[in-house]
């Protein structure tokens, strides 16, 4: 699908107001609402717009701790990151889970409820049969940014 600099408008400002009325995505599109909305439709039909949610603030619920863990696998099969990704799927604390290159395997973020109970996950993790060799833990002292989704119209106009 290609998408023109409406499209990608669009898309930037659902992706900070899903809540945003017809008319004034519209007015902020420079393009009067049904058009507009036509657009948003075919979006929508397209795939690229894959639903609307809020944004919540999970500490406003709940205080987790988040930790990222670098892994490192000892055998590096098909039959071992198998394993190690349906584990990490499969685990509620692991928030994120990318295979990297660089020297590791994965990058995890996994989110506590304190750093023992980090620790009781990891200790778990190293006598299970998941093959790790080593790991690295680096513990979240504050988030300094987050962001939901990048911007797009600068990376796709130029």
């Amino acid at each position: 699908m290609r998408l023109d600099r409406y499209d990608l408008k669009i898309l930037e400002i659902l992706s900070r107001d899903g809540r945003i009325t017809k008319s004034r995505l519209a007015e902020a599109i420079n393009l009067s609402v049904s058009p507009c909305w036509e657009r948003v439709k075919r979006l929508e039909k397209a795939g690229v717009i894959e639903g609307y949610s809020a944004r919540i603030n999970p500490d406003a619920i709940v205080k987790r701790t988040p930790v990222w863990v670098q892994i490192e696998l000892k055998q590096h099969n098909a039959e071992s990151f198998i394993r190690f990704e349906r584990m990490a799927a499969e685990t509620e604390a692991v928030a994120e889970c990318f295979a990297i290159g660089g020297g590791m395997d994965y990058l995890v973020k996994i989110e506590t409820d304190d750093i023992d109970a980090y620790q009781r996950l990891i200790d778990a993790w190293l006598v299970s049969d998941l093959g790790i060799e080593r790991y690295f833990t680096y513990i979240v002292t504050k988030t300094v940014k987050r962001r939901g989704m990048p911007p797009i119209l600068s990376s796709m106009e130029s």
